[in-house]
């Protein structure tokens, strides 16, 4: 419907409208709404363009012609908009248009002085949009009339389409004037159901729709879900084809339900009218017809109600209040230019283009419907979401949900949507199955929905933004195979509070302990001849150094610092190789005094008189804290986060030293340990008071035994299990040391101290000479 207001006729046309007082706007509203509605039944009746309507004469006085309504030529869905002629009317008039929807008129570069009182074709593919990604349809065909309205949705929805997550599995126009025997329709309802969608959009109108399902019924295409324009959704042409209701689920856009109180109204208006007609008859005969000028008004009755032998349908009921927007919209623009809220309207000229710039501002509730319009021309309108529904006797259908505009929002009432399927559930409409968590998709064709799954390595996880390619944790992250987020890789080390760091703690102290209880011990004892033979006060020097060795093994408890990194290896060795050195020169002394002594005894006395076991155990001790120290500069011993000791896990460690200045460090304390075990095995035939070869020989091989283990878990355990190996393999070291050479003397001072005397020390001497002599 568009509405022409010439220059000559706006100021007569507002006066009729809006001039005389107790004049209802509304009551023009009918006069053009029954126009309307006698188009729909004759449009034969109705001239096509231009010229005055018969409807208006009857309220048309011979000098003043009031308001000139017309069809438009072809704003409709039926036909492109392409002659220059259209295109030159509508630049030039001023329109209303009741039903016109394509998308192109919003330009207002071409179409200047277009309004609607029907949504644009925009809001209703954003809709149709919303509804396929609110049921996570990912799988569609789309499927349009061959004409402007079908070609431009298709062209919008597949363009919002392609930047989401939905994939257009087939894209085809429904061929016009076309009926059931026609191949293409048959191999367009093929190609369906060929490449297996479950959900099929059709934008068209409803003379192209109605054959399209005749062949959908015909070929037993069953159990599909159609979305519908707003064009054919609730046309009857369509609901009537033979067996419709075997093609599965029917969903429709259909502009904002009209307010049922105003189909009441219109209905009691008509009625009345047709009452009114016979009287309204008589009277104008008895007149003579002198009197018509005399009853000039703007609410003229309805002459041709008389043709409406039934209410209007749901669609006619929607076209009609569209009519009826448009008219009382054209109203209050008058009202509003002619200035009437004060109750005297201007008689003043105006223009259109003032009269078109009062009805863009217009804003105003009609039946509960708010009637405004944007800057492109269209009202502010949405949509109701129907459902097909055929559980009664009758075709009929449910609003199951509402599209609003400004914002754009979808909701729908998931307890009113009954599907047509086997389990009454939502069908689902995708070419590959989801993926399971932390798996991506190999795409297999063109389509981004056709795809294959692949689990995610360990190390990776599957970002939701990308679902095609595997991204990398950080450095101090994790994840699983199959993962979706990476998670905080532990630290590791070796912590006061773990139960085995009480466990190796409790060890250390009591061994500490002990070395402490030894030395008051022989302290106190130190002039007997037990411990005079242990060392005397050498003893002192190896039981520091072991206590020192011992200390050193609290480095390794804790998050590592830098100074402890740097003094565990040289403290413990240092200590160890100065214990060593004083076993081996005891050792030898002993040898020495009992065999070389005969021999050599010059040698003997150079040993002493030279400081021989000062100087070896001041050499022995400088050369391996020389090799820690060159270890150490070469390459410092600093904490570092081992990252490749396990994926869920970073070990917080001591860096070593170079490899060669490490290895060079234990393999000098081997060395001084073999060197041990000669010395005390060659001394195995001594008195038994000097004899210690048995005991020092299991604790010498003790500790290899030790070093051995730590050095093979090395490569098999790391982080906290490998400072523990450490710490453990050293306290068995230094108690298997401290129980071989100080406990048995020890034993003797506490238990045996009748084998603590000079004499039994001098019997012992003396029966190993009588043993030589006698050998």
């Amino acid at each position: 419907m568009r509405v022409l207001v010439s220059d000559w006729e706006v100021p007569l046309a507002a006066s009729c409208l809006s001039g005389r007082r107790g004049t209802d706007p509304l009551e023009v509203m009918h006069e053009l709404e029954s126009h309307y509605l006698q188009e729909k039944h004759d449009p034969q009746s109705v001239p096509v363009t231009g010229h005055a309507l018969p409807n208006f004469n009857s309220f048309i006085t011979s000098r003043i012609s009031l308001l000139q309504a017309t069809k438009a030529p072809d704003l409709t869905k039926r036909r492109p908009l392409t002659t220059a002629g259209l295109d030159q009317l509508l630049q030039s008039h001023q329109h209303i248009s009741y039903e016109a929807s394509l998308e192109t008129l919003s330009l207002k570069r071409f179409y200047p002085s277009f309004l609607r009182t029907i949504p644009s074709d925009r809001q209703q593919v954003k809709a149709i949009f919303l509804l396929l990604q609110q049921f996570r349809w990912a799988w569609v065909a789309l499927l349009g009339s061959d004409n402007a309205y079908g070609r431009d949705g298709l062209d919008a929805l597949y363009k919002l389409l392609s930047a989401s997550d939905v994939c257009v599995a087939y894209r085809g126009v429904i061929p016009v004037n076309k009926d059931t025997s026609s191949p293409e329709l048959h191999n367009l309802v093929r190609i369906l159901t060929d490449v297996r969608v479950n959900v099929t959009v059709v934008f068209s109108n409803r003379r192209s729709a109605r054959p399209f399902f005749e062949v959908v019924v015909r070929r037993n295409v069953t159990g599909m879900v159609w979305v519908g324009s707003e064009d054919w959704s609730l046309s009857q042409t369509i609901w009537e084809v033979p067996g419709i209701q075997r093609i599965g689920s029917v969903i429709g856009m259909s502009v904002e339900k009209t307010e049922s109180m105003m189909l009441e109204r219109f209905e009691s208006w008509k009625m009345a009218e047709e009452s009114a007609a016979a009287d309204c008859a008589g009277s104008t005969e008895a007149e003579g017809g002198s009197g018509g000028s005399a009853q000039l008004d703007c609410t003229q009755r309805c002459t041709g109600c008389h043709l409406l032998t039934t209410a209007p349908n749901t669609y006619d009921a929607q076209a009609s209040f569209n009519v009826y927007s448009a008219v009382y919209a054209v109203a209050h623009g008058l009202h509003d230019l002619l200035g009437c809220a004060s109750g005297v309207c201007s008689k003043g000229t105006v223009y259109p283009w003032q009269l078109l710039q009062k009805i863009k501002q217009v804003n105003f509730t009609l039946y509960k419907s708010r009637i405004s319009f944007d800057a492109n021309g269209d009202i502010h309108k949405g949509y109701d979401i129907i459902m097909w529904n055929w559980s009664g006797l009758s075709w009929a259908f449910d609003v199951i949900g509402t599209f609003r505009v400004n914002p754009d929002r979808l909701s729908l009432d998931q307890g009113k949507i009954l599907w047509h399927t086997k389990d009454r559930q939502a069908p689902t409409s995708v070419c590959s199955e989801a993926c399971q968590p932390g798996e991506k998709r190999l795409q297999q064709s063109r389509h981004r929905c056709c795809f294959s799954c692949v689990a995610c390595p360990s190390g990776t996880f599957l970002n939701r933004s990308d679902l095609y390619s595997c991204q990398s944790c950080g450095v101090d992250e994790w994840a699983p195979v199959r993962s979706e987020a990476c998670f905080n890789r532990t630290i590791e080390f070796l912590s006061w509070s773990e139960p085995i760091s009480w466990v190796l703690l409790t060890s250390t102290i009591l061994l500490m302990l002990l070395m402490a209880g030894l030395a008051v011990l022989f302290a106190l004892n130190a002039s007997t001849p037990v411990v005079k033979s242990a060392g005397g006060k050498m003893c002192f020097l190896m039981l520091g150094s072991l206590a020192c060795a011992c200390s050193s093994l609290f480095c390794y408890f804790g998050e590592p610092a830098w100074h402890t990194c740097m003094l565990r290896l040289p403290v413990f060795a240092i200590s160890f190789t100065i214990f060593l050195s004083c076993v081996a020169t005891r050792s030898f002394q002993i040898i020495c005094i009992f065999k070389l002594n005969a021999r050599w005894p010059a040698l003997y006395e150079a040993w002493l008189r030279r400081r021989g076991p000062v100087l070896f155990v001041s050499a022995s001790t400088v050369a391996q804290a020389v090799l820690c120290l060159a270890a150490e500069a070469a390459s410092p011993t600093v904490p570092r986060r081992d990252y490749g000791a396990s994926a869920e896990r970073v070990v917080l460690e001591c860096g070593p030293s170079t490899a060669a200045g490490r290895s060079a460090a234990i393999a000098y304390t081997v060395l001084l340990s073999a060197c041990c075990f000669a010395l005390s095995y060659a001394g195995k035939d001594l008195p038994a008071s000097y004899n210690e070869a048995k005991c020092l020989t299991c604790s010498l091989l003790l500790h290899l035994a030790c070093s051995a283990a730590v050095f093979c878990t090395q490569g098999v355990f790391r982080g906290r299990s490998e400072a523990a190996a450490q710490v453990l393999g050293s306290l068995c070291t230094l108690a298997a040391l401290l129980g071989g050479y100080f406990l048995p003397k020890a034993f003797v001072i506490v238990l045996r101290p009748r084998l603590n005397t000079p004499e039994h020390f001098q019997m012992a001497i003396q029966r190993y000479t009588r043993r030589l002599a006698e050998a």
